[in-house]
């Protein structure tokens, strides 16, 4: 399987500039619309496809976006690791604005989204016990060491709904679990890609103390947007650095390009071909050979 990179832009990184070949792409989905067009880009005959989470403008909310529709886009595009980048508040004293953190596990509290491709006829257990790539993780650690960025390898993501932030009181809940930083919009991105076979990174940027934090009992705009706009120059950096370097990795010893051979578990002759021409894109691969079988 060739590897291709794709690339989520959250808060502050709307579009990668300084590409000889780009341009822009409509990508229609049986979920319905992405957040935005995908932005294919070309660089030393690497093909990386970025799609900005919350559209250019930053005009969804955390609540609705589309995420199946974006995992979609992304997989017909033949993305195979996808590099999450997130604004988010942190918990820790030691994980200060502008420190970046690789996420290797989350908490999901969000409620209202629907978080599977499995909703109607066909079921699917995938499981989430790792849900990111150690060699993603890997892969943005060192390009931050080249690049002399601070960032913790490891660490756990908390998702919340939004689309306000934290009272006090969660604020102190979520501490008292030892989370490490809080966001609105990893979940459920993250276990759709898993169900999409797709390997998944988190670079989490941090742009402020949660509302825990002392000198931090309300969450100023202004103060965090001055501290994405400095990350977002930083994750433009470390993007290219990645791209350059994607093809060196090494295939590490985990399933998630095949995990589901063993998660379906409906029957086949119970599948209609309409909901498997549904779930043409995320699990054709397995739908159909199953059909065959």
């Amino acid at each position: 399987m060739k590897k291709k990179l794709g690339i989520i832009g959250g808060s502050g990184l709307y579009e990668i500039d300084g590409f000889s070949e780009s341009s822009w792409e409509t990508i229609k989905t049986p979920w319905g619309n992405p957040s935005d067009q995908i932005l294919n880009l070309k660089f030393n005959d690497q093909e990386v496809y970025f799609m900005p989470r919350h559209g250019r403008g930053h005009t969804v909310s955390p609540s609705n976006i589309n995420f199946r529709a974006n995992i979609d886009a992304l997989k017909q595009k033949g993305v195979t690791d996808i590099i999450s980048v997130s604004a988010v508040g942190s918990l820790k004293e030691e994980l200060p604005p502008g420190k970046f953190v690789l996420i290797d596990q989350f908490i999901d509290r969000t409620y209202t989204r629907t978080n599977t491709f499995f909703d109607e006829e066909i079921v699917a257990h995938v499981s989430m016990a790792q849900p990111t790539s150690n060699d993603l993780i890997r892969l943005c650690g060192s390009a931050l060491d080249r690049l002399k960025v601070d960032y913790q390898s490891g660490g756990i993501y908390l998702a919340m709904e939004g689309p306000q932030f934290s009272s006090k009181a969660e604020s102190n809940l979520y501490k008292s679990w030892g989370v490490d930083v809080i966001g609105m919009t990893n979940m459920p991105e993250a276990k759709l890609a898993k169900e999409a076979e797709i390997r998944y990174c988190t670079v989490a940027m941090v742009t402020d103390f949660d509302c825990w934090h002392p000198s931090h009992d309300h969450v100023d705009i202004d103060m965090i947007i001055k501290v994405l706009q400095d990350n977002a120059g930083k994750a433009r950096s470390m993007i290219k650095d990645i791209i350059n370097n994607f093809e060196f990795i090494v295939n590490e010893n985990d399933d998630t390009h095949t995990c589901l051979d063993t998660a379906i578990i409906t029957a086949p002759d119970k599948m209609t071909e309409k909901t498997k021409n549904k779930l043409k894109t995320i699990a054709g691969r397995v739908l159909f050979s199953k059909n065959e079988d």
